[in-house]
């Protein structure tokens, strides 16, 4: 990111918690929308958008940036509550997530928001954005820049997936740095159960990737990770990172049926999303406060 001041790890972990907070706000009121996976991931954008990524919330356009896909779309809830931190919008519009006319839609959607870089839906379709994305850098000799693009395990059920695998590493295409959100956890339920993908790392090094594993949950992990990849220069590189689902929320944590729930439907008074709020914002009760 362009700022003035580096961060901490303690100031990236507290952004990831805000991100959470905001995630559980809007989804509560959409009273819609996936919960388990943009929890997951807070810790993943808050590195991304906050240390990682090159951009400019001033000018979404930059032609130095970074770019960053998110090819698992339903879990923009994540994406919107980090570009609101990081500045491209006002956090009040988060409130309007899924509403009729709002610019953020339940999938990304690339026209209607500065700062997104493409328009997301079908699963799988991701990684051949990216790889294509790449392939035209390349060839414009646009070098100094990455392609970033997040995808979740459940998509790799995708064959769409495995054709861009083949391509980005016939190509050597050492500017595309993918990232597997490893949660184990899809909407039907856990991801070996539904369609086993292990050996997983070793299915990638096949395609001719290098691949890195990391928790996906430890910031500081997590950015050395993709200073490593930036690193390879012979061919792409894939981070496996394995996180919790629904991380911080107690009742969300490791719950398939929380992959595409949102707190509160059904639930009278608001009180799932009270008791999400207080578990965050408490750190499980970590931090105690006569204001909570």
């Amino acid at each position: 990111m362009i700022t003035t001041q580096k961060l901490t790890i303690e100031d990236l972990e507290r952004k990831a918690y805000d991100i959470r907070q905001d995630i559980i706000r809007m989804l509560e009121h959409a009273k819609s929308g996936h919960s388990a996976g943009p929890l997951g991931l807070a810790d993943i954008f808050a590195a991304l958008y906050f240390d990682v990524l090159k951009h400019d919330p001033a000018k979404p356009d930059w032609d130095k940036r970074d770019i960053l896909l998110l090819s698992n779309g339903h879990c923009v809830p994540v994406r919107y509550a980090a570009m609101a931190e990081a500045g491209y919008f006002d956090k009040k519009e988060l409130m309007t997530l899924r509403q009729f006319g709002s610019r953020l839609q339940g999938h990304p959607e690339r026209l209607k928001l500065p700062g997104l870089e493409h328009t997301s839906g079908p699963l799988g379709c991701g990684l051949s954005q990216a790889a294509g994305m790449a392939l035209a850098m390349r060839m414009n000799k646009d070098m100094h820049r990455w392609v970033y693009v997040v995808m979740g395990d459940g998509e790799l059920n995708e064959g769409n997936i495995w054709e861009a695998a083949m391509l980005a590493g016939k190509y050597n295409l050492n500017n595309v740095i993918g990232i597997i959100d490893r949660n184990n956890i899809q909407i039907d339920g856990p991801t070996e159960s539904v369609m086993p993908l292990e050996d997983l790392k070793g299915k990638w090094e096949s395609f001719g990737w290098h691949v890195l594993e990391v928790d996906g949950n430890n910031i500081e992990n997590f950015i050395d990770a993709c200073a490593m990849a930036r690193a390879v220069v012979e061919k792409p590189v894939m981070i496996i990172a394995h996180t919790i689902p629904g991380k911080g929320v107690d009742f969300m944590e490791y719950d398939f049926h929380w992959h595409g729930g949102a707190p509160g439907v059904g639930v009278p008074n608001h009180e799932q999303a009270i008791k999400a709020l207080h578990e965050l914002r408490t750190l499980k009760g970590k931090i105690t406060s006569e204001h909570e």
